[in-house]
């Protein structure tokens, strides 16, 4: 897994979270040349793309051949941040449309089926974790997935809860800490 700064997992896991997968709007605390910077190395680590930009989409740069471009998480992306990239559709590494067939599928897909993590994922084995009448801390599931705490609390908040829609609550245990656990 690349190593990523904050800046760079708070970009990615909004560009994830989102339907259509597009970087912007970003983090409003990167300013100018902040988020330039960050979003220059996500390209350059092939986690972001330029995709062609629709009429009300933020517009990242000009381009002769393919006029308005904007940015997109690629399926690395997914993989970076741990999150199951089978469930995000082949993509190609060129100039892509904005409704590539990854978007197209998830607008179809309705809202009421409930998303499952591949069964031998990271995904899977955090989920599993979480569901032990013990739960797990920060530190525990740093220590099995060798992950740093934030990318812990990224993927707890964003792939458990937002995409998956698990209901995870925390408390503070004596002697343990702040325990968390997937309410049944």
């Amino acid at each position: 897994m690349a190593q990523l700064s904050d800046a760079q997992l708070v970009v990615l896991s909004a560009a994830c979270q989102r339907p259509d997968r597009f970087v912007f709007p970003v983090n409003p605390k990167l300013k100018g040349n902040a988020a330039g910077n960050v979003l220059k190395s996500l390209l350059k680590k092939k986690l972001i793309k330029e995709t062609r930009a629709k009429r009300d989409d933020t517009v990242w740069r000009h381009d002769k051949k393919h006029g308005r471009m904007t940015l997109q998480a690629t399926r690395a992306a997914y993989e970076a941040l741990g999150i199951d990239p089978c469930e995000v559709a082949a993509e190609d590494n060129g100039v892509a449309e904005n409704d590539s067939d990854a978007t197209k599928a998830s607008k179809a897909q309705p809202e009421s089926k409930a998303r499952h993590p591949r069964a031998d994922s990271k995904q899977a084995q955090l989920v599993e974790m979480l569901k032990r009448s013990k739960g797990a801390t920060i530190e525990e599931i740093v220590k099995a997935f060798d992950w740093q705490a934030h990318t812990v609390r990224g993927a707890i908040a964003g792939a458990l809860k937002k995409k998956l829609g698990l209901t995870v609550i925390s408390e503070k245990v004596e002697g343990r800490g702040r325990v968390y656990r997937i309410a049944a």
